[in-house]
């Protein structure tokens, strides 16, 4: 079966008995883990989660369909977490799918796999499985989405505060939430006793992403240069930078690989990707690189975790900053480790 990020949540908030397998593709990776949280606190706050990953179901495929229809050690639900999943990943989802019984259900996220992809298909053609598509939503959507969390939280949205809100959070559902929730509180504001959202509440407590660039810091992760990132995490931390500027920065930078990546994948020649995509030609070079270095399981799994380290930062009570430079100095080893 296959359903829309927007239909599914009905399903997801109910899941099935007969659900075997949640496959989230598509290039918005923020609202798959949104979808996939929301199915997660469905299925038990106290759920034994057990995480996989493509690469380890290519070498066991037997093993996904076994930890389904295995007993929690501590007597409570369980699911399986699946992250990177791409079509490594099919002889795996098609043995878990034809099971005789299969009690637990399988989370996979699969934001680079192609419209064709064959486990895509299966999860389609298959009672036992949904196939939900996440996709960027477009500016007015996304202000949309901002507005009605802003309203949930007893915030009323004025001029352009509903804008602002998603260009501070890069589009990004879970840190709107985020920013939502620290407006609220900073206005004191609830569903019972409603505050206006303007600018001088944004400007006093909205994250301050301005158009600040962070190239270096950026460029040190993406070719994989430690000593360079260490000196520019030093100057920011010192200087009070926050984290969510550059975090974003890296984002939108892993996000443009990607595509590119994916365009390569589909038999387009290098440097009629980087004209396509219109990189500058002085930076042409070092994208040549990158795309050469970075795999796109690399990209998803980057991705997933600056996305976790900015939530982190949003996040009260947290190390955020500490778990931030942690993220992307892990990041950058393991491409420096590539070569």
């Amino acid at each position: 079966m296959k359903a829309n990020a927007r239909d599914a949540r009905a399903k997801l908030d109910r899941p099935s008995a007969d659900c075997r397998l949640y496959l989230f593709h598509g290039p918005d990776t923020s609202a798959a883990a949104d979808l996939a949280a929301r199915l997660a606190t469905a299925i038990g706050a106290d759920a034994e989660r057990i995480d996989l990953d493509g690469a380890t179901l290519k070498n066991d495929p037997a093993r996904l369909a076994d930890e389904a229809a295995s007993l929690s050690l501590f007597g409570t639900t369980r699911y399986i977490r699946v992250s990177p999943a791409g079509e490594e990943s099919l002889d795996a989802f098609t043995t878990l799918l034809a099971a005789d019984r299969a009690g637990n259900p399988v989370i996979a996220l699969a934001p680079t796999i192609k419209s064709t992809a064959k486990i895509l298909k299966l999860a389609v053609d298959s009672r036992h499985a949904l196939a939900v598509a996440c996709y960027e939503p477009s500016q007015q959507e996304s202000e949309a989405i901002a507005a009605t969390l802003a309203r949930e939280a007893g915030l009323r949205p004025t001029g352009d505060s509903a804008r602002r809100l998603v260009a501070a959070a890069g589009g990004d559902r879970a840190v709107i939430q985020r920013e939502v929730e620290k407006l609220a509180l900073y206005l004191d504001a609830a569903p019972d006793r409603p505050a206006d959202l303007d600018d001088a509440a944004l400007d006093a407590v909205g994250a301050d992403l301005g158009d600040a660039e962070m190239t270096r810091l950026v460029t040190a992760v993406i070719e994989g240069n430690s000593a360079a990132l260490g000196h520019e995490l030093g100057r920011l931390d010192e200087a009070g930078v926050s984290p969510i500027p550059w975090l974003r920065q890296l984002a939108r930078r892993l996000i443009a690989l990607a595509d590119m990546r994916g365009d390569i994948d589909r038999g387009g020649e290098v440097g009629a990707v980087l004209k396509r995509h219109r990189v500058f030609f002085r930076e042409e070079a070092a994208t040549a690189r990158a795309l050469r270095r970075w795999s796109p399981a690399m990209l998803t799994r980057a991705l997933e975790r600056v996305r976790t380290a900015e939530r982190a930062v949003m996040a009260s009570a947290t190390a955020g900053r500490v778990l931030a430079d942690h993220e992307v100095l892990a990041i950058t080893h393991a491409v420096e480790r590539r070569g």
